[in-house]
């Protein structure tokens, strides 16, 4: 139960400044999939519909939506964001090889492959790239394997001044506490976490406790992805408890923005992002 909204109805929106927030609101662009996939817009589009369809100022690119990394469009892309008064925070990086591949020459491959995202998030002017801690073999070869393609990874990227921080994805990394412990060898500033809070699922029919694995990878914590899935009358998720999330993410010191990522299939796309909105900033009203 998300006992923390039940007195929601007589709870107003906080009105106070961005500054006097403990955190804002972003937008991940796999919420919007369906308009890009169906060429509704592009990805050039997005920072603008963003902003004048949802009053969001921050956003959070994938990869997959992009024409190329080549400099010319990455810049006509910062163009666009700054047209708009729209701030460029991550690229989610997808498709690149995996950064825990056991085989050593495939996941230097990995490596280098990540190098022109780290070099379009620099140009965009976002803090970091998200990446995935994907291999194949035991958790404890797969976290050695984590360790050093994050490591390798995370050399490049500060000289660049942009994080590597990794997602909750599947597989070993939908485990929070295996992250966490990939995070504590690494131990790198550049390198985090994105705690996402409905990928929690490690695979044969195994997932994780998400209020578990939220906690365990806030420590590390340089972005949150809020996902959501589906809504009851009162505008509560129904799959999980946001003020208890929310919470977690306070207690954690946290005070970042938060990304809306909406997956819902009952709600049209806008209805779903405006629906998470909102009860974010109920959240966030509560948790003042």
């Amino acid at each position: 139960m998300f006992a923390g909204l039940a007195a929601l109805p007589n709870v107003g929106r906080s009105e106070k400044t961005a500054d006097g927030k403990w955190f804002d609101i972003s937008l991940a662009q796999w919420s919007v999939r369906k308009s890009i996939w169906a060429k509704t817009y592009s990805n050039l589009d997005f920072p603008e519909r963003a902003s004048k369809d949802y009053g969001i100022n921050a956003v959070e690119y994938v990869t997959g939506f992009f024409e190329s990394a080549d400099p010319k469009y990455i810049n006509k892309l910062k163009g666009r964001a700054a047209d708009n008064g729209v701030r460029n925070l991550l690229i989610m990086v997808d498709g690149e090889g995996g950064l825990a591949n056991t085989n050593g020459g495939e996941r230097k491959k990995a490596v280098e492959n990540h190098y022109k995202w780290i070099d379009a998030a620099k140009t965009l002017g976002c803090h970091s790239i998200r990446v995935n801690a994907y291999g194949k073999g035991s958790a404890e070869d797969v976290g050695s394997a984590a360790v050093d393609g994050l490591s390798s990874l995370s050399e490049y990227a500060s000289q660049a001044g942009i994080n590597v921080i990794v997602e909750n994805h599947g597989g070993y990394s939908s485990n929070g506490e295996w992250l966490a412990g990939v995070m504590q060898k690494v131990n790198r500033r550049n390198v985090g976490t994105l705690p996402d809070f409905g990928n929690f699922r490690i695979g044969g029919g195994q997932t994780y406790d998400r209020y578990k694995g939220v906690a365990e990878l806030m420590p590390y914590a340089k972005g949150v992805s809020a996902k959501s899935y589906d809504f009851d009358s009162l505008g509560r998720e129904t799959k999980m408890d946001y003020y208890r999330l929310m919470k977690i993410v306070k207690d954690a010191g946290y005070r970042g923005h938060v990304g809306i990522e909406y997956e819902g299939k009952r709600l049209g796309e806008k209805e779903g992002i405006l629906a998470t909105k909102w009860l974010l900033e109920q959240c966030r009203g509560l948790l003042m």
